[in-house]
């Protein structure tokens, strides 16, 4: 859709700190209850009550606390190892279609191969 220009990609800076500050939030809440944000949604729609308590008042309370603290994360822990906007296209000089046509390739095979596999 971007090559046909029906799309504008607005592309967000990232950093380490981002992604370590994202990982803990994300692992603290996986390890506490077993649940992805995803299957959160998932299980909740099933009516376990489980995710319906634990997991949609974490989510609540997660979001409320990050949004607490950060203003103080935003100058501080999130800013440390700023790499800036780049992409995997961008960062190889190449493309965007050399890097999408073997992505979607390889994930196709490994679908194949898992359905194959019956695991």
């Amino acid at each position: 859709m971007k090559s046909l220009g029906w799309i504008k990609l607005s592309l967000k800076s990232g950093s380490v700190g981002m992604n370590v500050v994202g990982a803990l939030i994300f692992g603290v809440g996986f390890a506490i209850l077993g649940y992805c944000p995803g299957t959160i949604a998932g299980a909740i729609g099933n009516g376990y009550l489980d995710a319906i308590t634990g997991g949609l008042a974490g989510i609540l309370l997660g979001t409320w606390i990050f949004a607490i603290m950060y203003p103080k994360l935003k100058e501080g822990i999130l800013k440390k190892g700023d790499y800036g906007d780049i992409t995997i296209p961008g960062l190889l000089k190449v493309n965007q279609w050399v890097v999408v046509v073997p992505a979607v390739t390889l994930i196709v095979l490994v679908l194949y191969w898992i359905e194959k596999a019956n695991l």
